[in-house]
């Protein structure tokens, strides 16, 4: 059974060791470094790979967007958020978007 986000970020919480004192900064620095590596693991498929994504290639990023995934939970969770209430404010965003047709474009508040 696949696992839902409020189960994640709870199971993710017990994970969670890092000093209080860091709390929202640890996270959000780790959030932007397994981004990096996300982004380097397909640069490099395109780079060195014609863009190929072998089996091998797919689980090691799998793995990483894994670490994104903590990550995230993680910062919601220092500030008070659930990863359902981010997801669906999310959605409910881009809908609107989509809806009043300025899903392309630039800015936060379109």
């Amino acid at each position: 059974m696949p696992m839902d986000f409020k189960t994640y970020q709870e199971k993710a919480k017990t994970t969670a060791v890092y000093p209080a004192t860091l709390r929202v900064i640890y996270p959000t620095l780790g959030l932007n470094g397994e981004a990096g590596e996300v982004a380097e693991k397909v640069k490099k498929i395109y780079r060195d790979k014609d863009g190929i994504i072998t089996v091998a290639d797919l689980e090691t990023i799998k793995k990483e967007i894994g670490d994104v995934l903590w990550y995230l939970s993680v910062l919601c969770s220092d500030l008070g958020l659930s990863l359902d209430e981010v997801a669906d404010d999310n959605i409910a965003k881009l809908e609107s978007r989509k809806k009043r047709g300025v899903l392309h474009g630039n800015g936060d508040n379109r």
